[in-house]
C-alpha cells in the first residue's frame, strides 16, 4: 500500500501520516518509512545533528501495525468467540469496518508501550524498515511487539498497546 492507499485505513493526515508503505505478509505488517530530512519533527532535534526522536520511532511502529486492522485474517484470528457474554465485543470488533476507519468513526489510540529499547539512531536519507505483529487482543484493547532497521542495523525494538476506540 502507498500513502495513499494507507489514508484508507490510518486516520492519520498531512505530517502525521509517518508510514510511506506498508502490506501485511503472514500476519505480520510490514512499513517503510522515508526520512527525508525535511519532516516537521526534525526541525529542532538536532539542528546540528538532525536525528528522529524516539517517540517518533514508536509512532512508526503503531502506524505499521494499524494496517493488520484491515487484514481479514487478523480480524478472524483475534475476533473473539460467540458466547452471550462476549457478543457486545464481538460485535465491535467484527463491526470495525474500512469504511468505518475511513469515516474516522474507530480511531487507534496508544494505551501503552513497554520495552522500549532505542539501540541506534534514524537520520535524514534513512529508510526505516518496520515489522509489526499482534500477539493478543482482548477487546477492545491490542497487544503488538515491533522491531525497526536501517539496512541490517536494528534500531527500535518495543511491546505496546493500543485499543480501537469508536468515535
Amino acid at each position: 500500500m502507498n500513502r495513499e492507499e494507507l489514508m484508507g485505513i490510518l486516520p492519520h493526515r498531512d505530517a502525521m501520516l509517518l508510514v510511506d508503505e506498508a502490506e501485511v505478509r503472514g500476519g505480520v505488517a510490514h512499513g517503510l518509512c522515508h526520512i527525508r530530512g525535511d519532516e516537521w519533527f526534525l526541525r529542532g532535534h538536532f539542528p546540528v545533528y538532525p536525528v528522529v526522536p524516539g517517540v517518533i520511532l514508536c509512532e512508526m511502529l503503531a502506524q505499521t501495525t494499524g494496517v493488520l486492522a484491515a487484514d481479514p485474517e487478523t480480524i478472524a484470528r483475534f475476533a473473539p468467540k460467540e458466547t452471550s457474554l462476549d457478543r457486545l465485543a464481538t460485535e465491535q470488533l467484527r463491526g470495525m469496518t474500512l469504511p468505518d476507519i475511513q469515516n474516522e468513526s474507530i480511531l487507534p489510540l496508544f494505551t501503552g508501550l513497554e520495552k522500549v529499547r532505542f539501540r541506534h539512531s534514524v537520520t535524514p536519507g534513512d529508510t526505516l524498515r518496520v515489522e509489526s505483529v499482534i500477539t493478543k487482543a482482548k477487546s477492545p484493547f491490542f497487544f503488538a511487539s515491533g522491531k525497526g532497521w536501517v539496512g541490517e542495523i536494528l534500531c527500535v525494538t518495543a511491546d505496546f498497546s493500543f485499543a480501537l476506540i469508536k468515535n
